[in-house]
């Protein structure tokens, strides 16, 4: 299903807590558990376990129903005895979240987060250049530590080749202070001995 290895974790741990729920539930060993028995109200009950007992947010709660639901989405299509369970289990409903104002940084702040670094060492330069980096393109911290010199265009018009989240490939231009930024630290990358190619 070409999911991320972050997907495929929260996934799994998704079903390790609902299988360890379900057994000390029944009595039960995990092993023994049968498949029928994993039905809509166990689910039910497994989700106001997380929100009341883990005290985890709506948002996770949401998050583990939705690897259930994957889960019963794919087992449709691999077993028809489980077509009237899975129909009840797609029918729980997400649980509606309040949404957080997102806050930002006015510009003098962004301003003195980027100045911060000290540009007498090799590392402040890296620094900035990183800062400048995340701020102007919009990166991830998982993207911009994995990027590399191949997917900079620094010539005519900057730009950097981005290949993010869900495997998705975007190009974006970059500013003449980036690009500057980044031009700094290429030029005494190679004397402060750095041995990868980001």
């Amino acid at each position: 299903m070409n999911a991320s290895a972050n997907t495929c974790d929260t996934y799994a741990y998704a079903f390790q807590l609902l299988v360890c729920f379900a057994a000390k539930r029944m009595h039960t060993q995990p092993s023994l558990l049968e498949i029928d028995q994993v039905d809509a109200p166990l689910i039910l009950a497994f989700l106001d376990h997380l929100e009341n007992v883990r005290r985890c947010s709506p948002r996770t709660r949401n998050a583990r129903l939705a690897a259930i639901k994957s889960f019963f989405r794919h087992l449709e299509y691999h077993d028809v005895s489980c077509l009237d369970q899975a129909r009840r289990i797609h029918a729980i409903p997400q649980k509606r979240a309040d949404k957080a104002l997102v806050d930002y940084l006015t510009m003098p702040e962004m301003q003195s987060i980027l100045d911060s670094p000290d540009l007498t060492t090799s590392m402040g330069i890296r620094d900035r250049a990183m800062l400048h980096l995340a701020f102007a393109a919009g990166l991830r911290v998982s993207e911009l530590v994995q990027l590399r010199i191949d997917q900079l265009e620094l010539s005519t018009q900057a730009a950097i080749h981005i290949y993010g989240k869900g495997r998705r490939e975007r190009i974006l231009p970059l500013w003449k202070q980036t690009a500057t930024a980044i031009r700094a630290w290429l030029a005494v990358r190679a004397s402060a001995g750095d041995p990868g190619t980001s």
